[in-house]
């Protein structure tokens, strides 16, 4: 089977009523990015930022994957798929996608605050614990911080999302603006002879020379109409 490669971004979700932070309403608007989204925010108001994500997690009890995040899962029947998602929501994995790259981290899991990327100090937490307090701690001692990768650090998961890319056959973008670095920078590792399919329902400018057929829908929508694509094209099976 060929290798899909799909790069999904907060556009992935918003289907399913999770609120994105570029849009006008989205969460930047009600909390700047300073505040919730870097190390020294965190550092400057450790409870406001544990907080912000302790709503994040709740939020995830009353949304459900949407028709975009299934018909994804079930390329799986046809293709060796792989999803890089700038997405820290489980939703990928609630439609049945197995093998998901989370480059920004993981809404569900708490890390150490000394060692954010030590996998001893990662912990999955059940919806009973979705609310973590100040004084839960990681086994080193520091409190347990969201397991997410904020402004101004290191992308760790980059590399191993660069590995797939470059293997791709075939390659999708799924509700992403492309202006988040290093994420927007896989295109550039996508081998030139491999078709390249962007779904937005608006306009993503891609600063890339190569040819994108482009499908102006949302996700679902999108969805739909990549997989009759595939269905009546041969070539993405050979």
């Amino acid at each position: 089977m060929k290798n899909l490669v799909v790069l999904s971004g907060a556009g992935m979700s918003a289907e399913s009523g999770i609120s994105t932070f570029r849009d006008a309403g989205g969460l930047w608007d009600k909390y700047p990015v300073e505040q919730v989204a870097t190390p020294e925010g965190y550092i400057a108001n450790p409870e406001l930022v544990i907080n912000f994500y302790n709503e994040r997690r709740k939020q995830l009890l009353n949304v459900k994957p949407n028709p975009g995040h299934l018909l994804l899962a079930e390329l799986e029947q046809n293709f060796n798929v792989t999803v890089v998602t700038q997405n820290i929501d489980n939703l990928h994995e609630r439609a049945g996608s197995s093998h998901i790259i989370h480059l920004h981290g993981e809404l569900t899991k708490v890390c150490s605050s000394l060692h954010p990327n030590d996998s001893a100090y990662v912990k999955e937490l059940d919806p009973g614990e979705f609310e973590v307090k100040i004084g839960d701690l990681a086994p080193d001692g520091s409190q347990f911080r969201p397991f997410i990768v904020w402004f101004g650090e290191a992308v760790p998961m980059i590399d191993k999302a660069i590995d797939y890319v470059e293997q791709a056959d075939i390659f999708v973008i799924i509700g992403t603006s492309m202006n988040v670095y290093p994420a927007a920078g896989l295109l550039n590792y996508v081998p030139r002879d491999v078709p390249v399919f962007l779904i937005d329902p608006k306009e993503v400018k891609v600063n890339e020379s190569r040819s994108i057929r482009v499908i102006r829908k949302g996700a679902s929508d999108g969805m739909k109409e990549l997989t009759d694509i595939f269905a009546h094209e041969s070539t993405f099976f050979s």
